[in-house]
């Protein structure tokens, strides 16, 4: 009887001790970088104060440190100072850009949330419209006392440069306007607010500020009131980072091509960032227009993994495209077909009239310059294209190959001109073959990309890793992996990273090893699944 007070005592202790450990886990884990990988979407306190209108708006759920703190714990211990300085000089870009130091203004209150909103003045809409051109920042503090001595100092180092101050009051809240900027940059005009004594409202004029408050005191005019921008929050479900696009802005602020006609663009793109050890996860969604309606993976599926587990040789760049024909006809979808079937830069017209005459699914393998189609071989058969082929100036004929039965394509040209006057012989260089074995056909360009396919002497080749694997998205109706050079090649051209580029003072993508791309269609609209893969730089 005398062993029970002392087990329930030894019992006592295990369980405080365990609390303990629980706890101070919990308290690790909150504090720690890595929880960005996993923090659960919440609609932004900022969102109350960004018109639900806005062209562009991006929110961050971590404060200016914790991306730094994560570059710097994922990063190869070679990599590391390299890393968070790279992310770092991004982020004092971004504040700098509105006019913010974050070293000496920001470092020592700033907390999530952060928000930005981009805005477009209204030159054509109807008379007495209220949208104002600029932007609005919202800053999140850690305590109420941070963000009052920040606009205390903002101010007071502005006025001691000649900035003459408004001081005013709208809605009850006392608003600060003037111009403003560090030293050395062109002043513009701000104007500042604090809300609750832990946010702090930053923007491009008094107009615009005045506008943010107008709508936060009503939920249908504001973008956190929104229904459909809580569902896609709830669909995404984890992310550091959130991008709302409207319809205009995809253009303009994403570079995104978009058909000329008015009922073949898209609506509004809701798009969630989250870190996932040494990559960058994008999870988004997008509405579609009306009867517009990506395919989907049906008995097919078999034939696309077949395609894919006869290469023998990793590609620089691998697509697998559902129904080619079909995706071909959709305006908005036609420039990121063409990019990935290799159409973009190939020479002749073949892999253009195979991707267009394609019921899927379809294989895309491209090293450098050439191009490799992989298809069922009956969709499309060879005669499916000879007769565009053969208007076109080219000329069929059957070639043996190392035991491979080929169809060649070539064009029959005067060879160059001699020095005596007289021209060589007549030349016929290869513009593409076909290869069918069994139920798959390959189409290339050249008689070496053989060597990368499956055939009589290719038994016990190691299978390479598939790159579209990673993407996770065996129901995507278009799935696409690059690897570092034309990846890199890739985000060299498109709008949005010149622009982190220029923010940064430097180079961002000499670290970029990868970047995979997968689209799924549903009713109204596709998702989007993107993964940008870093290593050594």
């Amino acid at each position: 009887m005398k062993a029970r007070p002392f087990l329930a005592v030894l019992l006592a202790l295990v369980l405080v001790v365990f609390g303990l450990g629980l706890g101070g886990w919990w308290l690790v884990w909150q504090r720690s970088a890595l929880r960005l990988q996993r923090l659960p979407l919440e609609v932004p306190r900022a969102a109350r104060f960004v018109p639900r209108d806005a062209p562009f708006s991006l929110h961050l759920f971590t404060d200016g440190d914790q991306p730094l703190d994560y570059a710097r714990a994922v990063a190869p211990p070679r990599q590391r100072r390299q890393a968070a300085e790279a992310v770092g000089r991004l982020r004092d870009g971004a504040f700098a850009a509105a006019g913010l130091d974050y070293g000496t203004e920001l470092s020592s209150w700033l907390a999530a949330p952060v928000g930005l909103a981009l805005f477009e003045a209204d030159t054509g809409g109807a008379a007495g419209a209220t949208r104002r051109g600029g932007w609005l920042l919202v800053l999140g503090s850690r305590d109420d006392g941070g963000a009052r001595r920040f606009l205390q100092r903002f101010w007071q180092t502005r006025s001691l440069a000649g900035t003459d101050l408004q001081i005013s009051t709208y809605r009850g809240l006392g608003l600060i306007s003037g111009r403003g900027a560090l030293l050395g940059r062109t002043p513009m005009p701000l104007a500042t607010a604090l809300v609750d004594d832990d946010l702090v409202l930053i923007a491009s004029g008094r107009g615009v500020l005045e506008q943010a408050l107008d709508v936060s005191q009503i939920d249908e005019l504001n973008q956190a009131g929104q229904p459909g921008f809580q569902e896609g929050l709830r669909r995404l479900g984890t992310g550091a980072a959130l991008v709302q696009a409207a319809p205009d802005a995809l253009e303009r602020w994403l570079g995104l091509p978009l058909p000329a006609a008015a009922d073949q663009r898209p609506g509004g793109l809701l798009l969630a960032l989250r870190p996932d050890g040494r990559s960058l996860r994008l999870s988004g969604l997008l509405e579609l227009p009306p009867q517009t309606t990506l395919p989907q993976v049906g008995a097919d599926d078999d034939l696309g993994r077949a395609l894919r587990a006869a290469l023998r040789r990793p590609s620089a760049s691998l697509a697998l495209v559902q129904d080619p024909a079909a995706i071909a006809a959709i305006p908005l979808l036609q420039p990121l077909l063409t990019r990935m079937a290799g159409g973009a830069g190939a020479a002749g017209s073949l892999p253009a009239l195979v991707v267009a005459s394609d019921g899927g699914p379809l294989l895309a393998a491209a090293s450098g310059e050439r191009w490799l189609l992989g298809t069922a071989a009956d969709r499309p058969e060879a005669a499916a294209v000879e007769a565009s082929l053969a208007a076109d100036g080219l000329i069929a004929a059957p070639l043996e190959v190392e035991g491979r039965s080929l169809l060649v394509w070539t064009r029959l040209r005067a060879g160059p001109t001699r020095r005596d006057g007289r021209a060589e012989q007549l030349q016929a260089p290869l513009l593409g073959w076909r290869w069918q074995r069994g139920d798959l056909a390959w189409w290339g360009e050249s008689l070496g990309q053989l060597e990368s396919l499956e055939g009589p002497g290719s038994k016990g080749a190691p299978q390479p890793q598939d790159p579209l694997e990673a993407l996770a998205a065996p129901g995507a109706a278009l799935q696409w992996a690059l690897d570092g050079p034309p990846a890199r090649d890739l985000l060299a051209s498109w709008q949005p990273w010149q622009r982190l580029t220029a923010l940064a003072g430097g180079p961002l993508s000499d670290p970029v090893v990868g970047l995979a791309l997968a689209l799924t269609g549903e009713s109204g609209g596709l998702t989007v699944d993107a993964r940008l893969d870093f290593g050594d730089s």
